[in-house]
């Protein structure tokens, strides 16, 4: 009862504006560290009831992505509540194509930055630690084969391991480079092509290095943004 008291707060406000709007459901599909932060910022700021990475934690939803069990995800009380989401799982491969097939009157947000910039923040977000639970992580960038012989070895404690931000025993380093970047590339095309050839209005593609970024992606979701408007969470040091 509690917690639900705690999601009432929390969401109702913003349920209150977001119904202003025509929008039933955004998706930023966006990959993370791809201006996932500042998109929540720019729901939140603009009166959408917002889903994000703190949801994800509490409702375990990436995991749920993982085992297949989407009706899981859907029918939580924090995904009703919400109708604008970001960050994971819904930029998790493939999951847009689900999300676009059950919900065929939302709009999704992809928003880009340069492959090189994007996996130097990778590595610095938890300075080489992979992001993340570590299984989840590896499906999504393809390391499965070695996190499973790692699994299997007898050295890799998983329960232990999930609970670490840092000092994990699987990284991301520069012998990894082309690998992600190429899965971030991939992510991209895959994206793009999906909507050109289903929906193409339904999707909105901006850049992160774009000085008038938001007030598009305002003209995309039909809100008036003002000229001076900024939204920028989780600025790399």
């Amino acid at each position: 009862m509690k917690q639900i008291k705690s999601l009432i707060k929390q969401y109702v406000p913003h349920i209150r504006l977001s119904l202003k709007n025509k929008t039933a459901k955004v998706f930023c599909i966006s990959m993370q560290r791809s201006g996932t932060s500042s998109v929540g910022k720019f729901f939140r700021d603009f009166g959408f009831a917002w889903a994000g990475w703190p949801a994800d934690r509490r409702n375990s939803w990436s995991l749920s992505w993982y085992e297949g069990n989407y009706e899981k995800i859907f029918n939580s009380l924090e995904f009703k509540m919400a109708n604008a989401y970001e960050d994971s799982p819904w930029f998790l491969p493939g999951f847009y194509r689900v999300l676009f097939h059950r919900f065929p009157d939302a709009k999704f947000i992809l928003f880009t930055r340069e492959p090189k910039t994007w996996f130097q923040s990778m590595i610095k977000h938890s300075q080489g630690n992979v992001l993340g639970r570590t299984r989840v992580h590896c499906k999504v960038y393809r390391r499965e084969l070695e996190y499973f012989e790692l699994l299997h070895s007898g050295l890799f404690d998983e329960g232990k391991e999930d609970k670490k931000r840092l000092d994990k025993m699987m990284k991301i380093t520069q012998d990894y480079a082309e690998h992600y970047k190429n899965l971030y590339r991939l992510h991209t095309i895959e994206v793009k092509d999906f909507f050109s050839g289903n929906a193409p209005q339904a999707l909105h593609i901006g850049s992160l290095e774009d000085a008038e970024k938001w007030q598009k992606l305002g003209k995309f979701l039909n809100i008036k943004v003002p000229d001076q408007y900024d939204s920028h969470e989780n600025r790399s040091k």
